[in-house]
């Protein structure tokens, strides 16, 4: 029987290769008409934009095993990542197995496999499907009271700032796309408005002219978390300067217990007054924002920037992945695994800083170790399965996030080695 991957962004190249690799028999389904996923700019599925590079060094962010060119910047642009993605699929050999321009409309069982209905209509069994389908894709929008008179748009319907010209801007939100789209707004727009929730650490790109992340990942000590958090939050603060310093609110968690702002250049402009920051939006009437202070502003257009649902839309019923409706997303072991022993296996959805590829790369080795040790290793497979399903039976940790998927990259890693180790 052959397995199926479903996407061919990073997480879904990365499980071809792994599965291809281990001689297991391997096919994947992309909707877009290349590789690449959300780096695929244009694509319908793609929340890319014009602007966009890598908030993570090009060191800790490619494959272990295909590292970016040398001469690319330290930090490459969206251009450069759409390119390395092809250039990986095409050195190991990837694109044979793809069928591209037809996603999966459809997965349901069937026997003690899976059934996948393709978008052109063709239905296909499998013996088991890697989900790579991204969660970059649902946009997710706030309800807010009032009728607004100008253009409101989610932040994956923007694609380059011309839109700005001219115009009175509002961004909402402030995660790192929402900080990249205030820059850009400040260069087109008539005037720049940020509506801001909660606080954020940010840190610096570069310390003494190199990637500030590279240290953290060179590091053979693994310090717990909440330790790392303590001992590099004074450093971030001192670099980047207090947020709160900027007219920020001021964060109230730990640095590493969520992904933290790499931009310095939004604070730049803040200290130079090029945008207002504002609260949270309480109405609208026609272009006034009424903001949860009673403090009124005009603008022309609305960026929310404010996140995507996690979203299955090819599984009728989502069970089977351990969904947890109190988060928005499934539980599941090493964010790969369900409870149940279903031929299901989800890669790349996770959350945090510093992952990168490789670590999805090492969630897509882990699920070939595991379907090769059920039918070469059983009492490994066993044993793993045992741990999978103690763990979603445990409570679930309170410092992983909105959805549950946050992870600890430094941890993360280490803990897949080790269960690939286990099985192989």
């Amino acid at each position: 029987m052959t397995y199926l991957v479903i996407g061919a962004g990073p997480a879904g190249l990365a499980a071809i290769r792994s599965l291809k690799e281990a001689g297991l028999a391997v096919e994947a389904a992309e909707r877009n008409a290349d590789v690449g996923g959300q780096w695929l700019y244009g694509a319908q599925s793609s929340a890319v934009y014009a602007s966009t590079h890598l908030i993570s060094s090009k060191a800790t962010t490619a494959f272990s095993d295909f590292p970016m060119p040398q001469e690319w910047p330290a930090y490459p642009s969206r251009i450069q990542i759409e390119e390395y993605f092809k250039n990986y699929a095409k050195h190991f050999g990837l694109y044979p197995l793809i069928r591209f321009n037809d996603g999966v409309a459809k997965l349901e069982r069937s026997g003690s496999g899976w059934r996948a209905t393709f978008d052109k209509g063709e239905t296909r069994d499998y013996e088991a499907v890697v989900i790579a389908n991204g969660h970059l894709s649902d946009p997710l929008l706030p309800n807010v009271p009032g009728n607004f008179s100008g253009t409101v748009m989610h932040a994956k319907e923007y694609k380059s700032p011309e839109i700005f010209d001219g115009k009175r801007v509002l961004i909402c939100g402030m995660g790192n796309t929402g900080c990249d789209i205030v820059v850009d707004a400040i260069h087109r727009a008539k005037s720049v408005l940020w509506s801001v929730r909660g606080g954020n650490h940010f840190v610096p790109k570069f310390i003494a002219g190199k990637p500030a992340d590279v240290r953290n990942h060179n590091t053979k000590l693994v310090l717990p978390k909440w330790l790392r958090s303590m001992l590099h939050e004074p450093a971030a603060r001192l670099l980047a300067g207090p947020p709160e310093r900027f007219g920020l609110p001021k964060p109230t968690h730990r640095l590493y217990d969520r992904t933290p702002i790499v931009n310095s250049l939004v604070l730049l402009h803040l200290g130079q007054g090029d945008a207002a920051v504002h609260k949270p939006i309480k109405s609208v009437e026609g272009s006034t924002v009424i903001f949860e202070d009673d403090k009124r502003d005009e603008a022309d257009i609305i960026v929310f920037a404010t996140g995507y649902k996690i979203t299955f839309p090819f599984l009728g019923e989502l069970s089977p992945l351990n969904w947890q409706p109190q988060f928005g997303a499934p539980r599941l072991y090493m964010n790969v695994f369900p409870p149940e022993d279903n031929g299901l296996f989800v890669a790349g959805l996770l959350e945090g800083a510093g992952v990168g590829w490789p670590g999805r790369a090492l969630q897509t080795d882990l699920i070939a170790a595991y379907l090769k040790a059920r039918k070469e290793k059983p009492a490994a497979a066993q044993e793993f399965r045992r741990e999978i399903e103690r763990y979603c039976a445990a409570p679930a940790n309170k410092d992983r996030g909105e959805h549950g998927i946050f992870v600890d990259f430094l941890q993360d890693k280490r803990d897949l080695k080790r269960a690939i180790e286990r099985l192989g």
